[in-house]
């Protein structure tokens, strides 16, 4: 009875790490079949899509200090960077981009160079950006029109 006993454990033993070994060799199996047919491809945004991504943040900061009264601070230099930036498609930089760029750093600007009307400036500034958009790229506009301030 022992020697029974005693077989079917080592047998159940055997049994359990060969099921195991077979279930972890599939996973790797499953694994290693889904990283060939899937190639990770990182987007890597264009220098003036980065710079809109930055300049969106700065906008959402600077929208909270002028709804609060808050200073107002200096003139972000690097959105200048806007006429020279590297966009997705060189196309892009036609002469209406070129209008509307100038347009917006004007509004910009004025903000700070004259903070008693600021929410006026940075309305007029969201509107250059959403005018600019409404010709080029659509994607963002709901995005920019959460800046507004009411």
């Amino acid at each position: 009875m022992k020697k029974i006993f005693l077989l079917v454990v080592v047998i159940s033993c055997f049994s359990c790490q060969n099921g195991e070994k077979k279930a972890k060799n599939e996973g790797e199996a499953c694994a290693t079949d889904s990283t060939k047919s899937k190639k990770f491809e990182m987007y890597e945004m264009s220098e003036m899509a980065a710079l809109m991504e930055q300049m969106y943040v700065d906008n959402q900061r600077l929208k909270e200090r002028i709804k609060n009264g808050d200073s107002i601070g200096a003139f972000p230099s690097h959105f200048l960077k806007i006429h020279k930036a590297v966009m997705t498609d060189d196309t892009e930089n036609d002469a209406f981009f070129k209008e509307q760029a100038a347009l917006f750093i004007k509004a910009q600007e004025q903000i700070y160079k004259d903070p008693a009307n600021a929410k006026e400036h940075f309305n007029n500034g969201i509107d250059a950006c959403i005018s600019c958009h409404q010709k080029k790229c659509g994607g963002p506009i709901p995005k920019i029109k959460k800046l507004y301030i009411d």
